[in-house]
């Protein structure tokens, strides 16, 4: 190389420094001075990702014109990369592509015959979900005492009084593990990974809220939302002094429902609050049900007892249908899902686009309703043209740490649903930044905020961020960015790296042809 050359490629390094460090850690994005062509953008978008601090790391990127089909910006945008929750992206694409934003889940009560004269109904009584998440109470202004009221309500319409035999929860439309593939231990005994079942009730999950004694030495207090007898606690704490720290840790064991909580509490502090999740969700459904049902003047002769897709041994059910609910519009499911980030109900929409398509053709092959969805979802990508090798998900809600897509496939897949039959649906669906979802906070005071909608995803040391963004001089572009084995000493710093990224793209004043 001659001397002129390192001249110039020394003064290249340092303006891309430069322009890192104007971006870097704690900066304020939107105090850079925005791109007013091409060229600057990918020098100002190189610089960031150039940063020593990501030295470690690897980038991924694909910026595209919605207006053009140009594509702006790309970084290994080929190579496959930890999406976490954009892994949600093709979820709902799957789920408003095979089903609609129309659709409502069933769930159905069955018996062998309907109710006698006065009131009783001979034999169990049974109820069969297909994965409806709406039996919570964040699913009715936050009241858990409403959750399965819509169950209740056609049985007293029946003129139901008593069940002679037992309550069956029938988890059967659902054939697989509770688990989606790739689910890691650690995670299960926590909200982000409830056991998924047909039958879901308050997202699997329960609130443990951990109240100070009233002196030294003593048990603190501990109550559950919804109140419950389902789990079962040990109580493992103390109160100490006043000006001491709460130190609290929750236990579950895997395939129990018997929750360990340790720990201490400062003598009048303030109650500590926890959320664990359930094992078998479909028992938990059918339990609580019989307690509201009692609440409700109906009695339950019988236990509360399940139906899994293990023990199926090809019993039919009943065809007297007492009575059903249907779940809201798959539409917002799907824009609750996607703005909530709720693993579960991912996991959940995917098994029921599964389970529905084998109903649909008749299959009788012996496979899971999770690699039936998968294949739904190999159909779909394949009419948007998207390799399959680009996309390699194993379940639903990109919890799994075997989950790799490219920032290609997703970029894909964001221009398709653009111009999909569905793409009003699709947009409502997507957090605003600076306005709702997971990206409420983020993005606030810049040019990204109410402009940026866009899918969040985080994992440790993984961040990702995929949607679409209208540039300063008004053109449309899809992005995907992600950002894999980085470390951060907090959660806001990561999100602060990506978002970066999108900011300095909400800033772009070009003009394609005015280069």
């Amino acid at each position: 190389m001659n001397a002129t050359l390192e001249t110039r490629s020394a003064l290249h390094l340092l303006l891309l420094l430069a322009l890192g460090q104007a971006i870097a850690g704690d900066a304020d994005p939107a105090g850079v001075s925005s791109s007013t062509n091409l060229t600057e953008l990918r020098e100002r978008i190189m610089a960031h990702l150039a940063q020593p601090r990501f030295e470690a790391a690897t980038w991924g990127l694909k910026v595209v014109s919605l207006d053009t089909g140009e594509t702006l910006f790309e970084h290994n945008a080929h190579k496959l990369f930890k999406p976490a929750s954009n892994a949600k992206l093709f979820t709902a694409a799957l789920a408003l592509d095979r089903l609609g934003p129309d659709y409502r889940i069933k769930t159905s009560l069955y018996a062998a015959a309907k109710p006698r004269r006065r009131g009783t109904l001979e034999g169990p009584l049974i109820v069969y979900g297909r994965g409806d998440p709406g039996f919570a109470g964040r699913s009715h202004d936050g009241d858990p005492e409403q959750a399965l009221q819509s169950l209740v309500d056609p049985l007293i319409a029946a003129g139901i009084r008593r069940v002679s035999g037992d309550l069956v929860g029938d988890e059967r439309f659902f054939r697989g593990p509770p688990f989606g593939s790739g689910w890691e231990w650690e995670d299960l005994q926590h909200p982000y990974g409830a056991e998924v079942s047909a039958l879901t009730h308050e997202d699997n999950s329960v609130e443990v809220t951990v109240h100070p004694a009233m002196r030294l030495g003593a048990r603190c207090r501990i109550t559950t939302q919804p109140a419950t007898r389902y789990l079962t606690f040990l109580n493992r704490t103390t109160a100490e002094v006043a000006d001491g720290a709460c130190q609290l840790e929750l236990y579950r064991p895997l395939g129990a429902n018997v929750v360990t909580v340790a720990g201490r509490l400062p003598l009048g502090g303030s109650p500590a609050v926890e959320t664990v999740t359930v094992h078998d969700p479909a028992l938990w459904f059918v339990t609580q049900l019989k307690e509201k049902l009692a609440r409700s003047g109906i009695t339950v002769a019988g236990e509360p007892c399940t139906r899994s897709w293990l023990d199926s041994g090809g019993e039919r059910l009943p065809e007297t249908e007492i009575a059903s609910v249907e779940s809201a519009p798959l539409g917002e499911l799907v824009a609750e899902m996607v703005r909530t980030s709720r693993n579960l109900q991912a996991q959940l929409l995917l098994l029921h686009v599964g389970a529905v398509a084998q109903s649909r053709s008749g299959a009788t092959e012996v496979k899971t309703t999770q690699q039936a969805g998968l294949e739904e979802l190999g159909h779909l990508l394949d009419g948007i043209g998207v390799p399959k090798s680009e996309v390699l998900l194993d379940e639903g809600s990109g919890l799994s740490q075997n989950a790799l897509v490219t920032p290609n496939a997703v970029a894909e897949l964001l221009r398709a649903m653009d111009r999909h039959r569905h793409a009003e649906s699709w947009h409502r669906s997507l957090p605003v930044a600076g306005g709702d979802g997971t990206l409420s906070d983020r993005m606030k005071g810049t040019a990204a905020e109410k402009n940026v909608t866009a899918k969040t995803g985080s994992l440790r040391r993984t961040r990702t961020l995929s949607g679409y963004v209208r540039t300063g001089a008004g053109e449309r572009l899809v992005f995907s960015l992600m950002l894999n084995n980085h470390e951060t000493e907090s959660s806001e710093t990561a999100d602060r790296d990506i978002d970066a990224v999108a900011v300095m793209l909400a800033e772009f004043r070009g003009r394609r042809g005015r280069e």
